[in-house]
């Protein structure tokens, strides 16, 4: 790739899903929430294994409420109880009811649960029934929930806590899942000062070393910050190198536009079987972003202005962590659909993605538009998400629908 040839997203997701995921591990189900399962995972057993209750009542012959009904009840005779836990010892024979709790095993004999608002006890032996059920009605089978043998979890797909409870309902107490990625930050720039200090005229503080490592802990990878490095060049490839050594992944702030001190590109082709796959990427703001591999590891270079950082890293580190973390497929972020509050314009030829707050009026979604410069945080605390704008438009209209992509952080994907 020629140097600074702007690539289109399109182009640069395809080399993010070239990508490999990292190495598995072994894990609890106690820890797996938001891990990727690196095995497809089968039932070893049926779900719940045995007949039980969908709800309160009475568990019962289906054929003695035939044509039970207000004006003419069923009338059967209370045999006992299920205890909740238990194996019924009760057996339940013509004209006879068993009490039974939703979760309940079904008695023999019963195939079916009357709900409890449908029965009125005459006396302490009694009931009337007022509607008749059907077979099986209100009864959950031996493998309704899962069938033994059945794919249960697929691999690539990140666990979610109802995905940890069928584990738990199977007896699967461990798992296994793709290691969390590692990711090496390294903040470069003489004029970036840690948070800690006053910061003199002509510095800032060090912004996105935290913004960066947050939004890596919201996709459950693990940052791992190198520290700030100045404009020089044998420092910043022992850190780039350091990195490669103990992490999946090297993120450097800073230091990927065109300019005379801007040293990322130089010291990654310093360094063996470094491969340049992308400098410079067609959207507004994050053009000048680098990526990278050295033996198949990603090295990214970002943008070091903080909004334009944050937001390469919501649009394609995004995806990249996801495929180091061995989801498959990498699934598109969700949108939101809304309206513009008003007219935006757009430079053809690039992907403008614009920072925007969600406004509810007169049960309408609107996307307000929050217009600030690339190196401006504010505008990110305020915004709720992304709206993007083709590459082969000029613009957005006012009322016009988009589409608003949350941001990674909100947890809404």
């Amino acid at each position: 790739m020629k140097f600074f040839e702007v690539a289109p997203p399109k182009k640069v997701f395809e080399v993010i899903n070239s990508f490999s995921p990292v190495s598995e591990e072994l894990i609890h189900i106690d820890d797996a929430l938001g891990r990727v399962i690196s095995e497809d995972v089968f039932s070893p057993c049926d779900l719940p294994g045995f007949f039980r209750a969908s709800m309160d009542g009475y568990a019962v012959r289906a054929k003695d409420t035939f044509g039970a009904s207000q004006s003419l009840p069923a009338i059967l005779r209370i045999k006992g109880e299920v205890k909740m836990g238990e194996i019924p010892k009760i057996k339940v024979g013509e004209g006879e009811a068993v009490k039974i709790s939703t979760g309940g095993m079904l008695p023999e004999g019963a195939d079916g649960v009357v709900m409890i608002e449908y029965c009125h006890r005459i006396d302490e032996e009694t009931i009337e029934v007022e509607r008749a059920i059907s077979p099986f009605e209100n009864v959950i089978a031996p493998d309704d929930d899962v069938k033994k043998g059945e794919l249960v979890l697929k691999k690539g797909k990140r666990l979610r806590p109802q995905d940890i409870g069928i584990l738990a309902g199977l007896g699967i107490a461990s798992v296994k899942v793709y290691r969390k990625p590692k990711v090496a930050i390294i903040s470069t720039g003489d004029e970036i000062v840690p948070i800690e200090k006053e910061p003199p005229p002509g510095k800032v503080r060090d912004i996105n070393r935290y913004t960066l490592s947050a939004f890596c802990r919201s996709l459950f990878a693990e940052p791992v910050f190198l520290g700030i490095c100045p404009d020089d060049f044998s420092r910043l490839k022992d850190l780039v190198e350091e990195g490669l050594r103990i992490a999946d992944t090297v993120w450097i702030s800073g230091g990927s536009s065109v300019g005379t001190r801007d040293l990322t590109l130089k010291v990654f082709e310093s360094i063996s079987d470094f491969r340049l796959l992308v400098h410079g990427i067609a959207i507004s703001p994050g053009k000048p972003t680098i990526i990278g591999t050295v033996k198949r590891k990603p090295v990214v270079g970002i943008p070091g202005h903080v909004a334009s950082a944050l937001i390469v890293a919501e649009v394609f580190m995004s995806r990249l962590l996801r495929r180091l973390s061995g989801e498959d497929p990498v699934q598109d972020p969700p949108k939101i659909e809304a309206r513009m509050t008003r007219n935006i314009e757009s430079a053809p030829g690039r992907e403008d993605y614009i920072r925007v707050k969600l406004i509810e009026k007169d049960k309408q979604l609107y996307a307000e538009p929050i217009i600030g410069k690339s190196g401006l945080i504010s505008t990110l605390v305020e915004a709720d998400g992304l709206v993007r704008v083709d590459m082969n438009k000029e613009g957005v209209y006012e009322g016009e629908k988009v589409e608003v992509i949350p941001f990674v952080s909100k947890g809404l994907w």
